[in-house]
């Protein structure tokens, strides 16, 4: 596990050098957006259209989604009771809501289930993400974000969710694999070669968000649940879960990767649309990213 996590640490390593050397005069923000762009718009689709093609759908693909799902809604329920008690501000009470509840279940945890498992890996991340995670941070998430911050734009959260090109992959995938359509050699290649992409370009990407400037040490006593809640509550939660409700072997090691996983970067978007404390939920991402370096082996050892 160390051997993954350093070579993922080194590939986010260079998204930060980049950040800070800008070679050929591309910041690190607009670089950022394209390459995400790419990812979210052609590599990531193809891979989860690959994954879903071949991935064996069952019991197990709805114990993965109950896992998921429930750990995020524990957990935002979590953070909600801790800044009532604490009387955080709405701005920051919505930033840690969503730092603490939504893993970083592509853009990390793809790369690290992949190198672990394999295939496997990536089906367990792609369910994670596409039957619970992606779902609820469009509509729950968006919600909490518009309740804790300003109203921003109007889109209903079905409205985003169609929106979403890996959740029309994902879709097709599905019908293919549960109609038995055949995956062709030469889409199959193809499929795979765009797939390759997404890995390495996420954590460069991740890399990339990765930023201190803004850090204050007031932030301290905010982003202590957060990590609590994000790199410890959550991945107990789904591990007491997903053993207890039947999920072994691989699947279970890594649906509690997946939810043991740092902030999502995807988070920062909702923070800006609604008026939350981004710096807020930057420094929990910065912090909660190094920190997984650390625990996700622990974690990987202890359930495994």
């Amino acid at each position: 596990m160390f051997a993954v996590t350093s070579q993922m640490a080194a590939l986010i390593v260079c998204g930060v050098l980049w950040r800070l050397l800008q070679p050929a005069g591309l910041d690190a923000d607009t670089t950022r957006r394209v390459l995400t762009n790419v990812v979210y718009h052609l590599l990531l689709p193809a891979l989860v259209l690959l994954v879903m093609w071949r991935a064996p759908l069952g019991l197990d693909s709805v114990r993965i989604a109950v896992v998921a799902g429930s750990s995020v809604l524990v957990a935002m329920l979590v953070i909600w009771g801790g800044c009532r008690v604490c009387g955080q501000s709405r701005a920051i009470t919505g930033a840690m809501i969503l730092a603490a509840a939504f893993p970083n279940a592509v853009y990390l945890g793809l790369p690290v289930l992949e190198s672990l498992f394999g295939e496997t890996g990536r089906s367990i991340a792609i369910q994670f993400d596409l039957f619970a995670c992606l779902p609820l941070l469009l509509t729950v998430g968006a919600l909490v974000a518009r309740h804790f911050g300003e109203p921003g734009d109007a889109l209903h959260p079905i409205s985003s969710l169609i929106r979403v090109p890996a959740i029309w992959a994902g879709l097709t995938g599905m019908a293919f694999n549960l109609g038995g359509v055949p995956l062709i050699p030469w889409l199959d290649t193809w499929l795979t070669m765009l797939a390759n992409g997404v890995a390495p370009l996420m954590l460069f990407s991740l890399g990339l968000a990765l930023c201190i400037r803004n850090w204050r040490m007031s932030y301290v006593a905010v982003l202590i649940p957060v990590v609590a809640v994000q790199l410890f509550f959550m991945p107990l939660w789904a591990w007491g879960l997903a053993s207890g409700i039947g999920l072994e072997g691989e699947l279970l090691v890594g649906t509690v990767l997946e939810a043991a996983m740092p902030s999502m970067v995807l988070g920062l978007v909702f923070c800006d649309r609604y008026r939350l404390d981004t710096s807020v939920y930057a420094a929990a991402v910065t912090v909660t990213t190094a920190l997984a370096l650390v625990t996700l082996p622990l974690w990987y050892g202890w359930v495994s």
